[in-house]
């Protein structure tokens, strides 16, 4: 009996309550948006809410692990990954001109989402078994080596958005184990002068029949439509156009619930995934919006400061990276629904419907609350 009480407490005590409250709001302003996207509880309505079910057991289950059982499995789970990618490269099902999926016989997996979570797994572990006062360049080479393995397989595939997803998380770990910002500034110099250089020489690079050699022809089509989205209004262009319009129209105090015309009359396209910002916009307006992007920066920061009371390096930089992955996840989908980025299919974190982006986000927060209810081990 006093085991089962021993159990239950732990099982009730393995929340992070202000965090678990905020994702409860998510939750609540997801379906909201869902229930207007769709325009009323068909399936996927239905479907949402039996993920966002299976994504709250999945983040209590993962609650419910120690960091110090994590960090024992981070290389198991790493190395599981990286072979899966590798079973992809040789023997993945392509699907409209991508090889993403693995079939293993029982069921169909894309082992790209879990690299979200084991890369930065993984290199927490290896920054936490080899922490010095001053690490080295070797040692963040190494670290780099663990990062881009992964990486280049799912830009292989092609998958940008969940390519670029990975690098956030293990970046982020690796800038706060002390990557010096000395070597990061010639890496954001670069990046400006190039993007400053595809602005200047528009005109010139996206003509058809140029090849960009390391981009595919798609990608390359992203870069200028949203450079000029009104190049292709009706082809590559209108899914950037139709969701300016629909944010734009919303104004400052919205339309209304469910009085969205430009998503209820279809306009906008991919409204109930990858675009549902757009909805959201042009229901609630302008002061919507902030205080959406309020409640995103309070998720942000409760995993930030659970990251600095943390009581390990391991802890330290899983629950730094898993906060950051959540803040690209963010930037990148308003982003590009606003047409400051390319279109690179990244979901909106607990508005998007898709099952498989709620369940990294479970065992994400799962993670977080794990760490923050680690305690430290008294002296004896």
């Amino acid at each position: 009996m006093k085991r089962l009480l021993q159990l239950g407490l732990r099982a009730i005590t393995a929340f992070d309550w202000p965090l678990l409250l905020l994702l409860v709001l998510m939750a609540a302003l997801g379906m909201t948006v869902m229930h207007s996207a769709v325009g009323g509880t068909d399936w996927r309505f239905a479907d949402q809410v039996r993920n966002f079910l299976l994504a709250f057991s999945v983040m209590w289950l993962a609650a419910l692990i120690p960091p110090a059982l994590w960090m024992k499995l981070a290389p198991v789970v790493y190395s599981i990954g990286v072979v899966l990618l590798l079973g992809v490269e040789f023997f993945g099902e392509t699907s409209k001109g991508a090889t993403r999926w693995l079939d293993l016989g029982v069921a169909r997996i894309q082992p790209s989402e879990m690299l979200k979570i084991s890369v930065p797994l993984m290199l927490a572990w290896y920054f936490h078994r080899y922490q010095r006062p001053k690490m080295s360049l070797l040692d963040f080479m190494v670290a780099g080596i663990l990062l881009m393995i992964p990486f280049l397989l799912i830009v292989r595939q092609p998958d940008l958005g969940t390519a670029l997803l990975v690098f956030a998380a293990g970046f982020c770990v690796i800038y706060f184990a002390g990557l010096s910002f000395k070597l990061i500034v010639p890496i954001v110099v670069v990046l400006v002068l190039g993007i400053s250089a595809l602005l200047y020489y528009e005109d010139y690079i996206c003509v058809p029949d140029l090849d960009w050699v390391v981009l595919h022809d798609y990608q390359k089509h992203r870069v200028c439509t949203l450079l000029n989205p009104g190049s292709d209004r009706l082809g590559r262009g209108f899914h950037t156009i139709q969701s300016m319009i629909a944010i734009g129209s919303g104004g400052v105090y919205g339309k209304g619930y469910m009085m969205g015309t430009q998503s209820h009359l279809d306009f906008v396209p991919e409204r109930t995934t990858d675009f549902i910002f757009a909805v959201f916009a042009e229901e609630f307006g302008l002061y919507g919006g902030i205080m959406l992007l309020v409640l995103y920066a309070l998720l942000i920061l409760r995993g930030l400061s659970i990251a600095a009371v943390a009581h390990t390096q391991f802890s330290r930089l899983l629950a730094g990276s898993m906060s950051m992955m959540l803040f690209v996840y963010v930037f990148v989908n308003i982003g590009m629904v606003t047409g400051i980025l390319p279109v690179v299919g990244v979901p909106l974190p607990f508005l998007s419907y898709g099952g498989t982006a709620l369940m990294t986000l479970g065992v994400a927060c799962g993670m977080l609350m794990s760490i923050s209810n680690d305690k430290p081990a008294r002296p004896a």
